[in-house]
């Protein structure tokens, strides 16, 4: 039986490299590029491997960079369920500039999925010996892929008891949210587009994290405020976690650190307090690396114990 497992449908190779100052027209002499495996539950799945859970990566790939995406979780011991398609795994490139500190993301689409490719996809989760016990669904969805297609992958895992995560954005957020989820992770960006309302203060933050649970839309909801920490939201009770103050070196991969590292901690049967505080840990952990080097082990406990949260 799979404890956690992930489903990535827009994976990609994250290469970044750093740069003086980024002008236009200009050739920019970069430092060497850093390529890891990306896409948000490929990246839960990969920060869940390093804290010693049991995970289990579903997504599609294919071409030279799906080859290359295999390749590197296989060397991360990251355990894969590889959809194979014919177009090329996407990539997307991401350039910090050293004399200011700011991070450019460049986000290419992804290839297009067929519908047998994407049936496929769900095929190899009902073809599980086993449901697992969470399932996160993370991360953008190709061209191709219809907008409720984590609504039908809700819909089939909590007929099997499995508990979803959902970490996404847009109409394909708003879909899943329709057939009920475990537990939501929008950032505040996200949630303000998801109400169309502006949610200036902390109090209309709570306030809307509460109407989703209220509608019977997730069981919690964990909102992400950045360097402001966290905000986790149940139908009983709430807590707040403020960020940590960490070097930053790229937030790239932060939300992703966030889930994957609290996730596991409920996977251990950690309370929720507990689930928070590992997620801040992480989030604020992934901070201290470059690229989507993701957090470490090491850096995650060292920080646990750092971050406080009140209820």
């Amino acid at each position: 039986m799979t404890n956690i497992l992930t489903v990535t449908m827009n994976p990609a190779i994250d290469v970044s490299t750093s740069t003086g100052k980024v002008l236009d027209t200009h050739k920019l002499r970069c430092s060497p590029a850093q390529r890891h495996a990306g896409g948000g539950g490929v990246n839960v799945a990969r920060v869940v491997q390093r804290l010693g859970g049991d995970c289990l990566a579903l997504y599609p790939a294919g071409g030279t960079t799906g080859q290359l995406l295999r390749q590197l979780l296989d060397q991360e011991q990251v355990r894969s369920l590889c959809v194979d398609i014919a177009e090329e795994t996407r990539e997307n490139f991401t350039v910090g500039e050293t004399s200011s500190g700011r991070e450019f993301r460049f986000v290419l689409p992804g290839p297009t999925l067929t519908p047998a490719q994407w049936q496929a996809c769900l095929e190899r989760l009902t073809a599980l010996d086993t449901p697992p016990r969470y399932l996160v669904l993370s991360g953008s969805l190709p061209p191709g892929v219809p907008v409720d297609f984590y609504a039908r992958l809700v819909r089939l895992a909590r007929a099997h008891g499995t508990r979803v995560v959902l970490d996404s954005s847009g109409p394909a957020l708003a879909a899943a949210l329709e057939a009920g989820v475990y537990l939501v992770k929008p950032s505040l960006r996200e949630l303000r587009d998801l109400t169309g309302q502006p949610l200036a203060s902390e109090p209309e933050w709570r306030a809307a994290a509460q109407q989703i649970v209220r509608q019977g839309q997730a069981e919690m909801v964990a909102l992400s405020l950045g360097e402001h920490g966290a905000l986790l939201v149940t139908a009983e009770a709430s807590w707040r976690a403020p960020g940590l103050t960490v070097p930053v070196r790229s937030a790239t991969g932060a939300g992703d650190s966030f889930v994957g590292a609290m996730v596991w901690a409920l996977a251990r049967a950690a309370d929720l307090p507990q689930a928070l505080r590992y997620g801040v840990a992480a989030g604020s952990a992934a901070l201290l690396s470059t690229g989507t080097r993701l957090c470490s082990k090491a850096d995650v406990e060292r920080l646990y114990p750092e971050v406080k949260v009140m209820a």
